[in-house]
């Protein structure tokens, strides 16, 4: 076990320094911003929607690690899916993060990296920051996501 949470660390800081698609999309269809005033992680999410699929997803801003991987995995896990896809995942990887049901390890594919965030619940709001950012585009919402 201690081998593959040496790999999932690795995975994180891996995403963390060199996040995939952070960009701002040209026209985006949507986007949200996100902030957690405690930490001071800022992410700004971009939407290119087709009708009810994610054409392509982006991130922009700053953040710990966590937050940062999660965004860059995020956004790899979600190009293509459509909005309903998207919402399952998500409430996947909340309960996962949350530690609210045992995970599925398999089912998460790539995001299961993150499955280790319950034995650390402040770094929680790290991990789901940009997942709630991403919720708030999908639905249109103006106002700024804050995770207080």
């Amino acid at each position: 076990m201690s081998d593959l949470r040496g790999l999932y660390q690795e995975v994180i800081l891996d995403h963390g320094k060199k996040p995939r698609n952070f960009r701002q999309i040209a026209e985006p269809s949507r986007h949200a911003e996100g902030y957690n005033p405690l930490c001071g992680d800022h992410f700004t999410v971009y939407l290119k929607m087709d009708g009810d699929v994610i054409q392509d997803v982006s991130f922009q801003g700053a953040g710990c690690a966590i937050s940062t991987a999660s965004a860059s995995m995020m956004t790899a896990a979600l190009k293509g899916k459509t909005r309903e896809d998207a919402k399952a995942i998500f409430e996947r990887f909340h309960r996962m993060v949350t530690g609210a049901e045992p995970a599925d390890l398999e089912a998460m594919g790539k995001l299961a990296v993150f499955s280790g965030v319950c034995e650390f619940p402040v770094r929680v709001k790290c991990a789901t920051l940009v997942w709630h950012t991403l919720q708030a585009a999908l639905e249109g919402k103006a106002d700024a996501i804050t995770t207080e």
